[in-house]
């Protein structure tokens, strides 16, 4: 019996689920079109395993949106925002590849911190 406190990241998920949501999912990965079509998506069907990744793409574009601010400063902030480019896209493509396998795995570096921003999120 699943516990009503528990986070989406301590549930287990049934590989219906998985099934399931992974459409949703994987939308979510394509561009903020694609979370805001995956959001809506999700929203009557509340499939775990897509809520799961839209979360974690959820951390991914605040993020994202950060390093473009940050990009706005001259030099220093282009500097950066280019530096910070490179990981952000090796951390969306691994967070891609998991929704296509059907994983639930945190994207490194913020994944643990996008499931704890958006925990009162209902997606």
């Amino acid at each position: 019996m699943e516990k009503h406190n528990q986070t989406i990241e301590e549930k287990d998920f049934t590989n219906d689920n998985v099934v399931e949501g992974k459409e949703i999912a994987i939308i979510a990965y394509l561009t903020i079109i694609g979370l805001i079509i995956a959001f809506v998506m999700n929203k009557d069907k509340h499939y775990d395993f897509a809520s799961y990744h839209i979360k974690q793409v959820l951390g991914l574009a605040v993020i994202g949106l950060i390093v473009f601010v940050i990009g706005q400063i001259p030099i220093l902030g282009w500097i950066i925002s280019i530096l910070a480019f490179i990981p952000l896209l090796i951390i969306w493509i691994m967070g891609l590849m998991n929704a296509i396998n059907g994983k639930k795995k945190p994207i490194p570096l913020i994944g643990k911190y996008a499931l704890d921003w958006f925990k009162n999120v209902d997606v």
